[in-house]
């Protein structure tokens, strides 16, 4: 279950996953904690991209462009139409003479695939759920104490960002 709440302190909106269990939720904006069953909620769903879709028609009708949301399709269209556009990776790898096999289990080894340890995506989001003040400047320096090149894990939140998997405001990360 997800349900889309907001801080009274703040406005901030963020999805809670199990509202229903969890006790308490941080708004990641301000840093208020809150009791989860004294949140208003302002939708709720089983499905987490509905969640998402929601708080953005929200947060879109807040800001007074609905309109301009209404115009845009769903993100699970828009992530389909980014998928059908071009061509792929390994077509592309290919066509420019890179054995695209090689790149796969390079890509693996740097993101720590092999063995038991952590790929490098996954220092990098505990990074944003473990400082306190989850700062680009603050993500990075617990990436690199975790073993994480500065620059990797500056690339790798970039890359979290835009596909959706943490949020920033006002210089402020969190993991969805």
């Amino acid at each position: 279950m997800y349900a889309v709440v907001g801080c009274n302190e703040c406005a901030n909106m963020w999805l809670v996953t199990d509202p229903e269990t969890s006790e308490t939720a941080k708004c990641s904006r301000c840093g208020k904690t809150h009791r989860t069953a004294k949140l208003k909620r302002f939708f709720e769903s089983e499905d987490r991209a509905a969640a998402r879709e929601a708080r953005s028609a929200l947060l879109a009708k807040k800001r007074g462009d609905s309109a301009s949301f209404a115009e845009v399709d769903h993100v699970s269209e828009l992530e389909a139409a980014v998928e059908d556009a071009g061509i792929d990776d390994r077509e592309y790898l290919e066509s420019a003479g890179i054995d695209a096999d090689a790149v796969d289990e390079a890509a693996s080894r740097a993101e720590g695939g092999g063995g038991g340890s952590r790929s490098r995506t996954e220092v990098v989001r505990d990074a944003v759920k473990g400082v306190d003040d989850p700062t680009e400047s603050a993500v990075v320096e617990r990436a690199a104490a975790d073993g994480v090149p500065a620059d990797a894990a500056r690339e790798i939140l970039t890359r979290l960002a835009r596909r959706g998997e943490v949020t920033e405001s006002n210089g402020r990360y969190r993991v969805l």
